[in-house]
């Protein structure tokens, strides 16, 4: 298996992603255990800090509008199990 050698700022955002992900699993962990009617929708919180810091990241990295770039540096550096 090859790695991915990332830049800082490729890093950087990789790392700003991954939380972001994190946050929004959390968030919709949440919702299954949420009171209230099981039909009621309710939206996750993802604090605005952090898709700020991952949109930051992104930029800084020039990575901001290229997904197919910063998905495939995503795998290379966090692949599957």
């Amino acid at each position: 298996m090859t790695t991915a050698v990332l830049t800082d700022h490729e890093r950087t955002a990789v790392q700003a992603y991954l939380r972001l992900l994190h946050t929004v699993r959390a968030g919709l962990d949440g919702l299954d255990t949420a009171p209230g009617p099981a039909d009621a929708a309710r939206p996750p919180v993802v604090p605005p800090s952090v898709l700020a810091e991952a949109e930051q990241a992104l930029d800084a990295a020039g990575l901001a509008g290229n997904e197919e770039e910063f998905f495939r540096l995503l795998r290379s550096w966090c692949p599957r199990p």
